[in-house]
């Protein structure tokens, strides 16, 4: 069973060493220590057999190769996200036009209740889906609607509204920011 040469450890020990002669059942064994010992065959068991030796000549350990491999595999990108405030808000048009396909025969209440309706409907689909900002577009006119948008928005307490950018909106629309319950 054992050889020559061999590396092998002892059972019930903290010893290893090498062969050095098998005579029957006995086995003569030098330690990593340099000590010349005997023991019986069956309290040795040979070690370093199990994988034939891949290693490189120069490397000693297989922790250094594996630590090699693993730096120069692909490092996964992470998907950073992008600042809530460059975030394009959610846009509802509030002109009656873009809400009903004919306004013939309507009167001045049914067109505020239709947007009225609309704007409470698309608020509570945005706090819902959890979109913070949403821009309402109203237009000028009289400042009905803007009115009624502002008492609608009054009833919540986890927002907040304001004029919406000028420059892309002009006078005519509300922006509404939404506080987040986490």
């Amino acid at each position: 069973m054992f050889k020559p040469g061999d590396k092998v450890a002892v059972l019930d020990e903290d010893l290893e060493g090498k062969v050095l002669s098998v005579s029957g059942s006995q086995v003569d064994i030098e330690t990593n220590e340099g000590f010349l010992l005997s023991f019986e065959e069956k309290d040795l068991v040979k070690i370093g057999s199990g994988l034939p030796n891949i290693l490189p000549e120069d490397v000693n350990d297989l922790s250094e190769v594996i630590k090699q491999k693993e730096s120069f595999r692909k490092k996964k990108s992470v998907r950073v996200k992008p600042k809530e405030r460059n975030i394009p808000p959610m846009e509802v048009d509030l002109h009656i036009n873009k809400l009903v396909p004919k306004t013939g025969g309507l009167s001045n209440y049914d067109i505020l209740s239709i947007q009225t309706d609309t704007a409470k409907r698309q608020l509570e689909f945005a706090m819902k889906k959890r979109i913070q900002k949403v821009v309402f577009i109203h237009g000028v006119g009289e400042g009905v609607l803007k009115a009624e948008l502002e008492t609608l928005f009054n009833r919540y307490e986890n927002l907040k509204f304001y004029d919406a950018d000028y420059q892309k909106y002009g006078l005519g629309a509300t922006e509404v920011y939404i506080f987040q319950n986490y």
